[in-house]
């Protein structure tokens, strides 16, 4: 019998708990408003626990509570530090983890996948999981010609728990409010609901990654592994041996370490649209690591976009735009690439809340992310409710899968406090960034 399914009352029973507490924390704090306990400590004591109690069952999940779970993680360098701190470790351990699944079970998997006589294509096979994510696990094994690989093996009913998540939480959505407030959860919530169909099908991963693969094949910086074989809901692909993943390094990481796979990371971003025509669409650090001859290998490309030609010019545009930091000038120039189009009427505060989280990384050639300055770029972001602003804009259809990958790039890059040249990494590989880059093509590109 399939695990999810048959945990479905009890995950549904999980879920079911969140807003039910988040009612009785909020009763409560009313009670001790009225006897006299500033508000401000009553918010902060509701924060954290409803932040306790969030995390604590998105971990014991799996499905799409697991990869928004992963993904709120990112964002936890945004949260004040008496609220980050006390469960860091569980946010961390929520990017490269998650419950595992049975030996059985995964068996089964590759009989039905593979064949019954599935044990004949490898000489070892690990029943113990290397790794487990949101809807599968990860098994070391040794493929029949002798090399290490990595044997991916889909959860059984996966693809309905995650429609199922993804529609509880959907209802849940305040809860997600208390915690990061300001954070367009129904917006990522759906964005993800959208790419669940295409992440569960190995085989367009496989085909994906075959792309990533080639474009960066013996490339000095970066190691994606070949696939090896694919089928069905199994997928095997070479094995990546050793380093830290970025998780680790976020914990513990020197800041040499911090630097470099912070440049790396954020390298392989940026250049992955115009070197493979594909953008990698699940950046949290559970699925990059830092090798030991310094590459930075990355891995699962369930999740990708694809941009054919890399990213738009006028992304690049609305980035450079972005560093001229007069706001009348950035509206100016926004009218005039008519990302603004005529007679919309727009918040000037609340465009820079908007613009300045991209943009200020870009504006000086070298740039110091910290968990400080995402407070702050987060503090102005629920002020202003900037996520209005992307409605009013022009933009191409493909933005909202770039925004929250380098929303979340930008959580990872803070997390690692990492310092480095990124300015220079836009210069290269995002056209319309660079003003000389603006040409003929381009506006052709503009005008379609």
């Amino acid at each position: 019998m399939s695990d999810l399914p048959r945990r479905a009352v009890t995950r549904t029973a999980k879920l079911a708990t969140l807003p039910i507490g988040f009612a009785g924390r909020t009763a409560l704090g009313f009670g001790k408003r009225t006897i006299g306990k500033p508000a401000e400590l009553v918010a902060q004591e509701i924060q954290t626990r409803t932040a306790e109690q969030l995390f604590k069952v998105l971990g014991e999940l799996k499905g799409g509570a697991m990869k928004v779970g992963q993904m709120l993680s990112i964002f936890e360098a945004a949260l004040p530090p008496e609220i980050a701190g006390p469960y860091r470790s569980m946010l961390t351990k929520l990017q490269d983890s998650a419950p595992p699944m049975p030996a059985k079970t995964v068996h089964a998997v590759l009989a039905e996948n593979l064949g019954v006589e599935w044990r004949e294509q490898f000489t070892e096979f690990d029943d113990r999981p290397a790794a487990s994510a949101s809807i599968g696990q990860v098994h070391k094994a040794i493929w029949h010609d002798g090399r290490p690989v990595a044997v991916k093996v889909q959860y059984p009913g996966a693809g309905k728990a995650l429609i199922s998540d993804f529609n509880q939480l959907a209802r849940i959505g305040k809860l997600f409010g208390v915690l990061m407030p300001g954070l367009d959860i129904k917006t990522m919530l759906a964005e993800l609901k959208e790419r669940v169909v295409e992440e569960l099908d190995y085989s367009i991963e496989a085909e994906s990654q075959t792309i990533f693969h080639k474009a960066f094949l013996d490339d000095p910086d970066f190691f994606v592994p070949e696939v090896i074989s694919q089928s069905g809901n199994v997928l095997v692909t070479e094995w990546m041996e050793g380093g830290l993943p970025l998780s680790k390094i976020i914990s513990a990481g020197t800041q040499e370490q911090r630097d470099h796979a912070g440049l790396l990371y954020c390298r392989f971003l940026f250049s992955g649209p115009a070197r493979s025509g594909l953008l990698h669409g699940d950046p949290h650090p559970g699925n990059f690591r830092l090798l030991d001859d310094g590459r930075l290998g990355v891995l699962d490309f369930g999740a990708v976009d694809r941009l054919p030609g890399g990213f738009h010019r006028r992304i690049g545009r609305l980035m450079r735009i972005g560093t001229l930091l007069d706001i009348d000038e950035i509206e100016w120039a926004l009218r005039e690439e008519d990302v603004l189009r005529e007679g919309v009427t727009v918040d000037p505060e609340g465009l820079r809340a908007f613009i300045a989280p991209i943009a200020e990384p870009l504006i000086e050639d070298t740039f110091k992310f910290s968990r400080e300055w995402l407070r702050e770029q987060a503090a102005r972001v629920t002020d202003l409710r900037p996520t209005n602003v992307i409605r009013q804009l022009n933009l191409p259809p493909s933005y909202v899968i770039i925004h929250r990958v380098v929303s979340a790039g930008t959580g990872v890059l803070c997390q690692l406090e990492a310092e480095g040249p990124f300015r220079g990494e836009a210069l290269q590989w995002v056209p319309g960034f660079a003003d000389d880059e603006d040409d003929a093509s381009g506006d052709e590109e503009l005008a379609s």
